[in-house]
């Protein structure tokens, strides 16, 4: 007779077997990143993500892009 007793609360997993069993417990993680904001609806080719604080997004539009960085610019 096999028995695979799961119990969630304390995470423990007991098997009662007289042959060797293999038994593979997961559990289901977080969906993603929490908090992130990114808004890539202005993007372009070269566009560079950046962070708004004002707006708390990771942005990338054509505002900021590799063409626009420069030496001592602002950006």
């Amino acid at each position: 007779m096999t028995s695979v007793n799961v119990t969630t609360t304390k995470n423990t997993v007991t098997v009662n077997e007289g042959d060797t069993t293999v038994v593979n417990v997961t559990t289901q993680g977080p969906q993603g990143p929490v908090g992130v904001n990114i808004d890539d609806s202005n993007k372009a080719d070269g566009s560079v993500i950046y962070y708004d604080s004002s707006s708390a997004t990771f942005k990338a539009d054509t505002t900021t892009t590799k063409l626009t960085l420069v030496n001592g610019g602002n950006f």
